[in-house]
């Protein structure tokens, strides 16, 4: 039996409420310091849940210097007919659509929606390449790397984002070939797993050394269900695969996502969102671990808005990550907030327009 939480709505994800949001306000610490948000989505939801372009840039105009932002993959607007293996097809272009209105510059500085990262199945072979070549078509030159839904716990508590049946890709005896014609295409695999699954991302990353595996959340350490308040005991083995995957140099990992409902940290219950130094104080000991060994080249911090506005504000959320770098040095600072998610994505490959405008703003 799921976990009854009133503030739970689509997917299991906690309600965003503005109002709540609001109780919550703070200045922005290091304004000119330049962001690049390598991981949001984008969606439409009924009874005014739906986050699009005008609520992204809502968020990112709200104080810290977001330059670019990279949407990934969440299954929305997919394609209603046609080949089942092209309808994801429909996501890519509706969030170029997006990426072409930013673009205009009508709607402010920031360029949302640079890079998109897309579905398509790589558990499907050969026919994985002819995919990619027709959503980089779509996508304008914006096309920048493939998220499958992974992340699985064989809990009925545990939240689930498979479409395919349990295991899921990651278990999946073709998953390892489609990712090998992934590399082949020069684009990175982004991925969702909990910390139960990173024994498998170890055995991909290892199986495939020339692709560049992204590890979503800080590899999602689980507290609800069978986790619920145990994060003492879940934290050794979360580390210990951290730390496999560190030593392992086609592996990066994205330092946030930690205030969604699978985390078990509960902030959405409060009477009031919390600050930045209560988030920086609870996140500190997954963050700080990953930066020290994957090293700040290979990290990069992300909102994972809107799944993780549930529980703080886009303003709180970037102060809390400026609290963990205080004492960093300008060149770390550049790599984990902007640096290393160009360099991963390749958006120092978009048109050299808004290039400058990403870095010289």
């Amino acid at each position: 039996m799921a976990e009854n939480d009133p503030l739970l709505g689509h997917g299991r994800q906690i309600i965003v409420r503005e109002d709540w949001l609001r109780l919550t306000e703070e200045p922005i610490l290091e304004p000119g310091l330049p962001i690049v948000d390598p991981h949001h989505h984008l969606w439409e939801r009924d009874g005014g849940h739906s986050y699009l372009l005008p609520q992204l840039l809502a968020d990112t105009a709200s104080g810290h210097d977001v330059r670019a932002t990279i949407f990934v993959q969440c299954g929305e607007m997919y394609r209603a007919s046609g080949p089942a293996d092209e309808q994801s097809l429909g996501e890519t272009e509706f969030v170029t659509g997006a990426a072409a209105v930013s673009a205009s510059g009508r709607h402010g500085p920031t360029r949302a929606c640079a890079g998109i990262i897309g579905m398509v199945d790589l558990t499907l072979g050969d026919r994985v390449e002819p995919l990619l070549e027709k959503h980089r078509a779509a996508a304008g030159g914006r096309f920048c790397g493939i998220r499958n839904r992974t992340a699985w716990h064989p809990s009925p508590d545990v939240t689930t984002n498979l479409v395919m049946k349990p295991p899921g890709p990651l278990e999946h005896p073709s998953f390892a070939e489609g990712a090998r014609r992934l590399a082949k295409q020069g684009l990175p695999l982004d991925v969702w797993a909990y910390h139960t699954q990173l024994a498998h991302v170890v055995t991909l990353a290892r199986s495939v050394p020339d692709l560049t595996i992204v590890v979503d959340h800080v590899g999602g350490p689980l507290g609800i269900g069978p986790f619920r308040g145990k994060h003492a005991e879940v934290y050794p083995e979360w580390k210990q695969r951290m730390m496999e995957l560190a030593a392992l140099p086609n592996v990066r990992v994205k330092l946030g996502g930690l205030t969604m409902f699978v985390n078990g940290f509960d902030f959405h219950k409060k009477s009031k969102p919390p600050g930045s130094e209560e988030l920086a104080k609870t996140w500190a000991p997954y963050i700080e671990p990953c930066i020290e060994a994957f090293g700040a080249a290979r990290c990069m911090f992300e909102s994972n808005f809107p799944v993780d506005k549930g529980q703080c504000s886009y303003p709180v959320l970037w102060n809390a990550f400026k609290r963990l770098t205080a004492s960093a040095g300008a060149a770390e600072k550049t790599a984990l907030y902007s640096g290393t998610a160009m360099r991963t994505y390749g958006l120092d490959r978009l048109p050299a327009a808004l290039a400058v405008d990403l870095q010289a703003r």
